[in-house]
C-alpha cells in the first residue's frame, strides 16, 4: 500500500503523537516507537482498512512495548480534535486492549506508557491464556515458533475469537526476497539485546491453507510499502456455518 504526501504527513504527526508516550520510558523506547510507527506501513494500513470496530475487545500477541494501542490511541486523539486526514475512515474509539509480550524491558516500557490505558501482560504467547477477544493480532509473530506450535497457537486463538471477529496477521513471505527480510529481523533483535532466534516460515499460499483448514476465510495484501521486505497482511474471519469451526 502507498500512501500520497499529505497522508505520509499524517503518519508522521501521529508517529510523533503516538512515540511521546514512551519518553518517560527512555531514549531507546523512544526512538524505537518513532521509527517504527513512521516508516513501518502496517500501522498505517491498519486505520485505512479500518479493521478495529469501536470498542471491541483487541488481544496483541507478542505486542511488544504495546506500539499498536499508543498509535491507535494517539489516532483517536487526533481525531476528536478534528486532525484527520480527508478520506480516511475514523479511528477506532474505547478499545479494550491486552497484550501478551514476554520480554521484560518491552512489556515494563509498554506498561509505563500506556498508563492504565491498556494492559500488557508479560508471558509466553505459547502458553498464555487467551482472553475472548473481537480482533487478534500477530505481527511478525508466527515464524518465531515451529511449525506445531504455529498449529496451536492458530488453534487456541480460533477457540478465543468472537463469532464476528477477525485475526490479523503479518507474515513474512517465504519467497525470493525472504533471506533480507530475516537478515533485518535477525539485526533489530541483536540491537534489542535478544538471543539470536530461529524461524519457521511458509509461503503465504500455505499460511492461507493452513488458516482454511482451521475454519477461516482470508484475504491477503502486501505489506511491504517502501521496504525491501516481503511481508504480507493476511486478515482472516472465521467461516462459521461450513461445518469447520465451531463458535
Amino acid at each position: 500500500m502507498r500512501f500520497a504526501a499529505d497522508e505520509r504527513g499524517a503518519i508522521a504527526s501521529l508517529a510523533r503523537a503516538a512515540a511521546r508516550r514512551y519518553r518517560a520510558a527512555g531514549l531507546s523506547a523512544y526512538c524505537f516507537a518513532l521509527g517504527k510507527l513512521r516508516f513501518d506501513p502496517v500501522f498505517a494500513a491498519l486505520l485505512r482498512q479500518a479493521h478495529f470496530p469501536n470498542e471491541s475487545r483487541v488481544l496483541d500477541l507478542g505486542c511488544g512495548q504495546g506500539l499498536l494501542l499508543a498509535w491507535l490511541l494517539a489516532a483517536a486523539e487526533r481525531y476528536r480534535l478534528g486532525v484527520w486526514p480527508t478520506g480516511w475512515p475514523a479511528p477506532p474509539q474505547h478499545l479494550r486492549f491486552h497484550g501478551i509480550e514476554r520480554q521484560e524491558r518491552e512489556s515494563a516500557w509498554g506498561t509505563s506508557a500506556l498508563g492504565g490505558l491498556g494492559h500488557i501482560e508479560k508471558a509466553d504467547i505459547r502458553r498464555a491464556t487467551f482472553p475472548p477477544s473481537d480482533v487478534v493480532v500477530l505481527l511478525d509473530v508466527l515464524h518465531y515458533l515451529d511449525a506445531s506450535e504455529q498449529l496451536a497457537l492458530l488453534q487456541r486463538v480460533a477457540q478465543s475469537l468472537s463469532e464476528r471477529g477477525r485475526m490479523l496477521l503479518r507474515v513474512a513471505d517465504a519467497g525470493p526476497r525472504l533471506s533480507f527480510t530475516l537478515v533485518a529481523d535477525r539485526v533489530g533483535a541483536l540491537l534489542r539485546g535478544h538471543a539470536w532466534p530461529r524461524y519457521h516460515t511458509r509461503p503465504v499460499d500455505e499460511w492461507r491453507q493452513l488458516l482454511d483448514r482451521l475454519g477461516f476465510v482470508t484475504s491477503a495484501s502486501p505489506m511491504s510499502a517502501g521496504t525491501p521486505f516481503c511481508n504480507v497482511l493476511l486478515v482472516a474471519t472465521p467461516a462459521y456455518g461450513s461445518g469447520r469451526l465451531e463458535p
